[in-house]
């Protein structure tokens, strides 16, 4: 007998339209040709000989919630996300998110570290490993430390899977979830929603503070990046940045940052050198 766990293992979470039915079928004739189904067992026929593609959101695995971030993604960039395009920029922003993602909570998944075109000061994470770095934020931070910071705490984001929770939260109190989950299309409609629509909550942020900061410590970065990054924004004269204001209770944040960086201090200072820092972003820079 086929072994459908591991047959199924193989294929996107989002399978091709034709596929998807083809397999639903197999699955169900199969079933009823080798197995004496019990009564409850019947119910999951109609279900797959229409094909229907379902996410549970409360047990995903890696892989499903990697390919719901892929579909989020292209829902993003194929909208309002415009990506920017220069290689030097993104091949450097890259290479902190790996060395980051390496020291996360979650170092398996295959993260993807993009820069968007866009001169606001703002950083958001997806789901599966999709982090999204505005140009203007760039531009703001004042060495690596302070940019590998604010990496940190999307990468947080992804490690408490606090955008999967989210979704969960907003389908229950839509009626949406049945008895065997989520609609894979509104999973995804309702994710790219969440992520236009901010802010998160107190608690994530907390969490995604709190994951952020050991992550920068564990790669070597100095934890004073993540303070004064904060700190630079707050006493910005400029109009409140959209990484503070869809970010709440920033003034408490540093308070809490402080005071674990005091419990639990690194001598690790590395990523405080601002000229390096903006030689590496130079091309950027010229564009001002």
């Amino acid at each position: 007998m086929i072994n459908w766990k591991n047959f199924f293992s193989n294929y996107s979470f989002f399978p091709r339209s034709w596929f998807y039915p083809l397999i639903s079928v197999t699955v169900a004739l199969s079933i009823c040709l080798t197995t004496a189904l019990p009564t409850p067992a019947l119910e999951w026929l109609p279900l797959l000989l229409r094909g229907v593609q379902v996410v549970q959101l409360s047990n995903m695995s890696a892989r499903q919630e990697m390919a719901l971030g892929e579909q989020i993604n292209e829902q993003l960039i194929n909208s309002d996300v415009k990506l920017y395009r220069n290689s030097a920029i993104n091949s450097y922003v890259q290479q902190i998110g790996r060395r980051l993602a390496a020291a996360s909570d979650r170092p398996n998944l295959n993260y993807t570290f993009q820069v968007v075109e866009d001169d606001g000061i703002n950083a958001f994470a997806t789901a599966g490993g999709y982090v999204y770095l505005n140009t203007g934020l760039l531009k703001t931070a004042e060495n690596e430390a302070e940019l590998a910071s604010v990496i940190a705490h999307e990468i947080g984001h992804i490690g408490g899977r606090h955008l999967i929770k989210q979704m969960q939260r907003k389908a229950v109190n839509e009626g949406l979830l049945t008895a065997t989950g989520l609609d894979a299309s509104q999973a995804v409609k309702i994710g790219v929603e969440l992520v236009r629509n901010l802010p998160s909550s107190r608690q994530n942020e907390f969490d995604a503070d709190k994951r952020g900061l050991k992550t920068l410590s564990r790669a070597g970065y100095a934890q004073s990046g993540m303070v004064s990054f904060m700190q630079k924004l707050l006493s910005s004269k400029r109009s409140t940045p959209t990484f503070l204001s869809t970010h709440p209770a920033t003034g408490d944040r540093i308070t809490a940052l402080q005071k674990s960086i005091a419990a639990q201090p690194s001598s690790r200072r590395e990523g405080l050198d601002t000229t390096s820092y903006r030689a590496n972003i130079r091309t950027l820079i010229s564009r001002q």
